[in-house]
């Protein structure tokens, strides 16, 4: 009697230190052939252990322990990319680029340059300068030319007036010769500093116009 309650502790042991299998990414190395081992020693004698099993619990830590080892090594790669990113970035202050976006900060002072990437068959382009109520100060013409046309604005209304310093924006009105067709503004802005964001969306380019991401950018000038 006292072999048979010997042998059902020894079952409920082995119970014990069985390892689960949502529980052999949490374990290191030296845990788990520590568990394996003890495994073996308080195992049934007279219903021993599968060794198949013994090897599927190996493989399965070798899984997750190569994954794990994967995942570090992709961190370290993705960190040293972004530092060359935000190295790399840095060359891009006090230059000018030309960049998608259609909001403006004028100062007041100066010329405003952009440009429109026009498709083949648009028949005719203008450039419309809005305030920031919405209001049209300024309509300039613009080359329907397939490609990269640029435009210069003065900061003045269609009156003549110099308009005041502050935030408007710019449109392309571009028509074939059935309908107006989106065409999406580019705009000069100087690049005053770089923020590489913290979400992993790559490089943000602080510009006098406001913040744009990297892959806006059309041109560095």
């Amino acid at each position: 009697m006292s072999t048979l309650n010997s042998l059902g502790s020894s079952a409920g042991t082995t119970a014990a230190v069985q390892p689960k299998r949502n529980q052999l990414q949490e374990l290191g190395s030296d845990q788990f052939i520590a568990l394996m081992v003890a495994q073996m020693k308080n195992q049934d004698p007279m219903k021993p252990t599968d060794p198949s099993e013994f090897l599927g619990q190996l493989a399965q830590f070798s899984t997750v322990s190569g994954v794990r080892a994967m995942q570090d090594s992709m961190g370290d790669m993705v960190t040293a990319m972004r530092s060359s990113q935000m190295l790399s970035g840095t060359q891009m202050v006090g230059r000018d680029v030309l960049a998608s976006g259609g909001q403006l900060n004028y100062d007041g002072l100066g010329n405003v340059q952009g440009a429109a990437d026009m498709p083949r068959f648009i028949q005719s382009a203008s450039v419309v300068i809005k305030d920031s109520a919405g209001a049209v100060v300024r309509q300039l013409p613009l080359s329907s030319a397939a490609g990269l046309n640029g435009f210069s604005w003065d900061g003045k209304s269609d009156a003549g007036a110099a308009v005041p310093s502050g935030r408007y924006s710019i449109e392309i009105v571009a028509r074939s010769a059935s309908r107006t067709e989106p065409v999406a503004p580019l705009l000069q802005s100087k690049v005053n500093s770089i923020t590489l964001d913290s979400a992993g969306g790559g490089l943000i380019l602080n510009t006098s116009n406001g913040e744009l991401p990297l892959n806006a950018v059309r041109r560095v000038l």
